[in-house]
């Protein structure tokens, strides 16, 4: 039975939370969420979001951040706001094409991640950075992850999104093996190519294999179920995700 808490990545019901801050993270954690990733405040401050979800009781699970937030000038904001919502990870969940447009493009980035990584290291928190399909795709002869993650500090973690991953033609749990102790966290998304709205467990991802390498070679700390297309209203998706996890967790 894995021990590994269970998150829900907000911008899956980003519009319920901009409607009822404290009403939607109650009912999250009603549903047996253990804790939350944040993608923005909803017009509260960090410390405000941080205080609200420890009267609640959920944990913090990561928050996600431009990468212009991690440059030089802007980095020690950043630290003290993570700082104020309770939040030991920092991720960044995309890149403007300059970034990533070429191989070297990749590496500069890494190399920005790597220094920014030894800071954010300095305060006690994680530095990680988050695919979407585009990162598993070959460019230029090369698949980007592996350059990213290859260049970047081994403190700079990998958060895999798994329905991404598949989506961008590459198998998941191959990555997780790959980059041991890198996968801090994991985004929980399954992937069907025939249904775009497919739940979490309900698709072709290997849950069973992820799980396990997760436990045994990932270092992960935390599962982040995101649902991002809904064949339902988004809270009867995201609580419909979370008991096929807990089911294929073998949690009660």
């Amino acid at each position: 039975m894995s021990s590994i808490p269970v998150a829900l990545q907000l911008y899956s019901i980003r519009e319920e939370m901009a409607r009822d801050v404290r009403g939607t993270l109650e009912r999250v954690a009603d549903m047996g969420y253990e804790g939350v990733e944040f993608a923005g405040f909803f017009e509260h401050t960090a410390e405000e979001i941080g205080d609200i979800c420890d009267e609640i009781g959920l944990g913090i699970a990561g928050a996600h951040v431009q990468v212009t937030a991690i440059e030089e000038m802007t980095l020690n904001a950043t630290i003290e706001s993570m700082i104020d919502l309770g939040n030991d990870y920092i991720v960044v969940p995309g890149l403007p094409a300059e970034y990533r447009d070429s191989v070297e493009a990749w590496k500069r980035t890494a190399d920005v991640f790597s220094v920014a990584a030894e800071k954010v290291n300095q305060q006690g928190l994680e530095l990680g950075y988050h695919n979407h399909a585009h990162e598993f795709q070959a460019l230029e002869g090369e698949i980007p992850w592996d350059v990213f993650m290859q260049r970047a500090h081994e403190d700079v973690f990998g958060q895999l999104d798994i329905g991404h991953c598949l989506r961008g033609g590459q198998d998941p749990a191959e990555y997780i093996q790959r980059y041991p102790g890198r996968s801090v966290t994991v985004h929980v998304k399954d992937f069907d190519p025939d249904n775009e709205d497919v739940l979490v467990g309900e698709g072709i991802a290997d849950w069973s294999t992820i799980f396990n390498l997760c436990e045994e070679v990932g270092g992960t700390e935390w599962y982040i179920i995101e649902q991002e297309h809904y064949p339902v209203p988004p809270m009867e998706a995201v609580e419909r995700c979370l008991a096929n996890v807990l089911a294929m967790l073998e949690r009660d």
